[in-house]
């Protein structure tokens, strides 16, 4: 993945996986058994019955998003007078079209609950859900989340009808070598079942969303997959197919699919009604370990997440976690690193708690960490700003730790941050990113939003601006 120009993950409905490359080497080789089927019922041996309960499941994800070409005259108030569009006829407004996207989903609910990707239905502004026997439905969004890209549908039926659902299975039972099936519908050609294994476990440097903790599979998969299902010999759905690593596009053998117990947490919040998921949150800032710091720990491996600081009044200050912890297993569960410490969290319930093994100073010791959603404590009171100024289409809000935990900001961190900024804006133009924290303007500092709407809504000959941006402080001249 280092090299981007040659490697790549591809996401966005293209899915794809392959085949892992096993190297054997020994000074001596035994010659593999080879015999014939010793039963009618050997010769028979099959996924069949796996697949006949498993597809039905499975469906094509139709995302219909309208695109609209707009003239650009169409900001002349003389061109748009005389030439816009009276009768129905194209203008200067432009035409409308539909761009439509394909992926899979899975039923998981008998009453029509689709789960699929964020990335298959983003932007959407029509879904259609087509079952394997060729219906089709309209679906309505519950919920969408782009942190974990899994978005979870209804399908809009007649009546108390019912459908064919898959049940979910446990991921953390997955081992390497397992054999699983990936279903869904490449390329559009139709729904297609490939066969494979569990290549590795909790794969972190995928890139494809926040929480990097990804089952890899060799089942064959490609475009059009995104949003399938990763099924294991039981039956049950163990993971939803979400990306591939690919030179063309097409299956080389390395698939990723996000383990179903991930699913089941955004599953059950969109459930209970939830538009947005809400996740426990530590309140701490972790760090790999590298071979150097294991050394310098007294470490045989470079396993686990090391605290570097703690927000006071978190939960993990709470439990007593402290700079300098490691923390090397959540619920029995090792943590390699701080994704699969945050994944741990991340696929726990609210209000409950979790057991933390750390070592401290060399002793092993255990925490107990009440599992807490990040506080929205101040409001964030999202505000566009508007006026004439360099900040004109930038969406800010007040930092909390809520803002900071979605941003992957300083927790410790106070003030306004900018969360969007519209396309072809004045904010845009002037370098602006999401992300940036507004510290200062023309001297005065910046407390909250309101405060910097105030300071934003006078014009100026020049604006001078002090931001900080991944916790680098730029000063920065603009002129008015």
């Amino acid at each position: 993945m280092k090299n981007a120009s040659r490697l790549a993950i591809l996401v966005a409905g293209l899915m794809a996986a392959g085949g892992a490359f096993v190297a054997m080497s020994s000074s001596v080789r035994a010659e593999p058994t080879v015999q014939v089927p010793q039963s009618a019922a050997e010769v028979k041996l099959s996924f069949a019955p796996v697949v006949a309960r498993s597809a039905p499941a499975v469906v094509n994800v139709y995302a219909l998003r309208e695109l609209r070409a707009q003239s650009p005259y169409m900001d002349d108030p003389f061109f748009r007078r005389f030439f816009g569009r009276r009768d129905g006829g194209p203008g200067l407004e432009g035409s409308e079209r539909m761009q439509r996207s394909l992926g899979s989903g899975v039923i998981v609910d008998p009453s029509g609950i689709v789960v699929t990707n964020f990335h298959v239905i983003q932007g959407a502004d029509e879904i259609r859900v087509a079952l394997n026997d060729k219906r089709e439905y309209e679906a309505e969004i519950l919920l969408r989340d782009q942190r974990t890209d899994l978005a979870v549908l209804r399908i809009r039926k007649d009546g108390d009808k019912s459908f064919a659902s898959l049940p979910l299975g446990n991921s953390d039972r997955l081992a390497v070598g397992d054999l699983v099936l990936a279903i869904g519908d490449p390329f559009g050609v139709g729904q297609t079942v490939t066969q494979g294994i569990v290549s590795a476990l909790a794969r972190t440097q995928v890139g494809v969303s926040d929480f990097q903790f990804f089952i890899q599979t060799d089942a064959a998969i490609n475009p059009g997959n995104s949003g399938g299902a990763l099924v294991d010999m039981s039956g049950h759905l163990v993971g939803i197919n979400t990306a591939i690593y690919s030179r063309s596009g097409g299956s080389h053998g390395i698939g990723f699919a996000i383990p179903v117990n991930m699913v089941r947490m955004v599953l059950e919040q969109a459930k209970e009604g939830g538009t947005s998921v809400r996740r426990p949150w530590l309140g701490a800032s972790l760090q790999a370990v590298t071979p150097d710091i294991a050394a310098s720990l007294g470490l045989e491996l470079p396993v686990g997440a090391l605290v570097q600081q703690v927000v006071p009044g978190s939960p993990a200050d709470v439990a007593g976690l402290q700079a300098g912890d490691l923390v090397t297993a959540v619920e029995g569960q090792s943590v390699e690193g701080p994704g699969a410490l945050y994944y741990r969290m991340a696929t726990r319930p609210l209000g409950s708690k979790a057991a933390f093994a750390i070592v401290r100073s060399g002793e092993p010791k255990s925490v107990v960490v009440q599992l807490q959603a990040a506080p929205e404590i101040p409001p964030r009171d999202e505000v566009q700003l508007r006026s004439r100024s360099p900040f004109a289409g930038a969406t800010i809000v007040n930092l909390s730790p809520a803002v900071a935990e979605e941003l992957h900001l300083d927790m410790a961190r106070q003030g306004v941050v900018i969360t969007n900024i519209a396309e072809g804006s004045p904010a845009r133009g002037s370098g602006f990113k999401p992300g940036d924290i507004i510290v200062e303007i023309n001297g005065q500092q910046v407390g909250n939003t309101a405060e910097m709407q105030e300071l934003t809504g006078v014009p100026q000959r020049a604006w001078r601006i002090v931001l900080d941006r991944g916790g680098r402080l730029i000063n920065a001249l603009l002129p008015g």
